[in-house]
């Protein structure tokens, strides 16, 4: 468990590594959405299969009932967030909180078991995938310099 912080690592450098490519070769609209699209079935699955039912055998339905209601009311204030926050600086500001959340579930997937913290470090990585072509994407349109934008990323 000591160790499992450099599994962050790995999404991270994947996420620079997607910057990396998308300021160089422009990601078509088709392939960012199939990007998209695998990533997040493949969160889901990791998941699903590996974190849920540790969470549903745990013995407290009163416990994932009210997780399960805070997670509901965190995404609905990230959707309020991004009505008032435009551009870029909206952007890396929801993509900020994104990568918190993940690297709190990380954290407790690594707490049920070495195994799930594993899968959902390879999923994870499959997600900032998309969001490094993403973000850098958008970073494009308004900020000049590659390295800069891999900078932010």
């Amino acid at each position: 468990m000591n160790a499992a912080w450099a599994y962050t690592l790995i999404p991270a450098a994947v996420t620079l590594l997607a910057a990396v490519i998308a300021v160089n070769l422009r990601p078509g609209a088709v392939l960012v959405s199939a990007i998209q699209h695998f990533a997040a079935g493949v969160v889901f699955a990791a998941a699903a299969g590996e974190i849920m039912p540790d969470i549903a055998h745990s013995g407290s339905p009163f416990v994932t009932i009210i997780g399960g209601f805070a997670g509901i009311a965190v995404m609905l204030g990230i959707r309020q967030l991004e009505r008032v926050m435009k551009g870029s600086a909206g952007l890396l500001t929801l993509v900020g909180v994104d990568i918190l959340i993940d690297g709190l579930v990380l954290g407790i997937a690594f707490a049920a078991g070495a195994q799930a913290g594993l899968l959902l470090t390879i999923a994870l990585s499959v997600e900032v995938l998309f969001l490094g072509l993403a973000v850098t994407t958008e970073l494009s349109e308004t900020v000049k310099s590659k390295m800069r934008i891999v900078l932010i990323i």
